[in-house]
């Protein structure tokens, strides 16, 4: 007897809090020079992906700007090949080869298709063996990076990033350095050879691979990596030195018809308890396109495209930041709004439907953070790199789901005060 389909009536549309959300386990393999190596075998493709994190990010630096200098001349000649020959075998086999620097870290990461892995470690393990920064690269790069910071100091928004920076953690600070052209002209071969040394040739290594994964991928990284020569390094805690005013309003361009606002407080790291609770209190604030901030700013007042505050990414200490564009002449209105977004926040609880809006949101991002192995290898970075495990996952997804409204005011009452964040206008 078949069974009759009820088609008038829809099917219950699920909330994204009722799905059982997992974090696929990544394998953890440890090569004999003590490199730990994380894995996550899924997708359907035969392609995947290799990061190479170094422990060589400019906190580590003793000059403004080796670390980002260093991570991006590795692929710019080593003994046997030129800038031009490793660009060449990367493109041959239809690879992509990137480097990133960040505070703590600086990566290599490769996209290539599975069959091609083995001929390609080798010549990474080049770069990071035997670099050489030939002096043309270099003056090269020096020129490059001037010309593209003598056009983004044009820019408002540019200027803002490095000042609010600055005034939470200091000049001096690596989260709150920034680049001149003076800096650039003061680097040399020699600093460089040497950061490289310690960093890269004789640094810590971690190592995350995710994709259709070859069998044999621990044994092609154990024969190419597991033999160098890298050591322990941890980071030296160092203390944040913040501006003692705390508003400021700067003139980039006469001329400029926008100005960038920024808003900053200092905020603890991942390992604070109330770290979770106030993501999603700052979903609720502006983090993401339906919250207050949007909702007033954009929508209600069109004083600008968008407007989102965010938790800062960094492992030793974060801030809470408040960011966006506006029309000049609406700079100040924009962030006496801000403040009454505060005080609404710290006077009245969110209501059941916004909250579950802003849980639904929440939990459907991470549902898109987990699509595929190259976003789920990414995820297990963020946890391995800021000293924790999945149960620091779990323990988000039920932080989403039960946080009280209750629980968010008082938060918003300790934290969301105007006397604890900088402003910053920069037109």
């Amino acid at each position: 007897m078949t069974e009759t389909i009820d088609r008038k009536t829809p099917p219950r549309i699920k909330d994204a809090v009722e799905f059982d959300v997992k974090l696929k386990p990544a394998e953890k393999v440890t090569l004999t020079n003590g490199t730990q190596v994380y894995a996550v075998n899924a997708g359907a493709e035969d392609v995947l992906q290799i990061e190479w994190v170094f422990y060589a990010g400019n906190w580590f630096e003793s000059k403004n700007l080796l670390a980002a200098t260093t991570n991006y001349l590795l692929k710019n000649g080593t003994s046997s090949k030129t800038a031009f020959q490793l660009n060449e075998h990367f493109e041959y086999y239809g690879s992509y080869l990137n480097r990133s620097c960040y505070n703590e870290t600086a990566t290599i990461t490769l996209h290539c298709l599975s069959k091609h892995l083995e001929v390609l470690l080798p010549v990474v393990r080049e770069m990071i063996t035997d670099s050489i920064f030939p002096e043309d690269e270099l003056a090269t790069y020096k020129q490059n990076m001037q010309q593209r910071l003598r056009v983004n100091l044009k820019k408002c928004d540019f200027v803002a990033g490095r000042l609010i920076d600055t005034y939470l953690y200091g000049e001096e600070h690596p989260y709150g350095r920034y680049s001149r052209f003076e800096d650039f002209d003061a680097l040399n071969r020699e600093e460089i050879s040497s950061f490289y040394k310690h960093f890269y040739q004789d640094g810590k290594l971690v190592l995350f691979a995710a994709g259709k994964l070859p069998q044999n991928l621990f044994e092609l990284l154990e024969k190419n990596f597991g033999d160098l020569p890298l050591k322990g390094l941890t980071l030296a805690g160092i203390a944040s030195q913040p501006a003692t005013e705390r508003k400021y309003r700067v003139t980039n361009d006469p001329q400029g018809v926008q100005g960038a606002v920024r808003m900053g407080s200092p905020f603890p790291n991942r390992h604070h308890p109330d770290f979770l609770k106030v993501q999603v209190l700052n979903s609720v604030f502006g983090g993401f396109f339906g919250s207050r901030l949007m909702s007033n700013i954009r929508e209600d007042k069109g004083y600008t495209y968008g407007i989102y505050s965010y938790l800062e990414n960094h492992i030793e200490q974060s801030a809470w930041v408040i960011s966006t564009e506006a029309g000049r002449d609406v700079c100040e209105a924009t962030i006496t709004e801000v403040y009454k977004e505060m005080e609404d926040l710290r006077n009245e609880v969110v209501d059941d439907e916004e909250l579950l809006l802003v849980r639904n949101y929440m939990i459907g991002s991470i549902l898109g953070d987990l699509d595929g192995p190259f976003h789920i290898i990414n995820r297990w970075k963020n946890l391995v790199l800021n000293g924790l495990d999945e149960n620091f996952f779990y323990k988000q997804i039920e932080t989403i789901k039960t946080v009280s409204a209750e629980e968010l005011q008082a938060l918003a009452n300790k934290y969301l005060q105007p006397e604890k964040f900088y402003e910053l206008v920069v037109v």
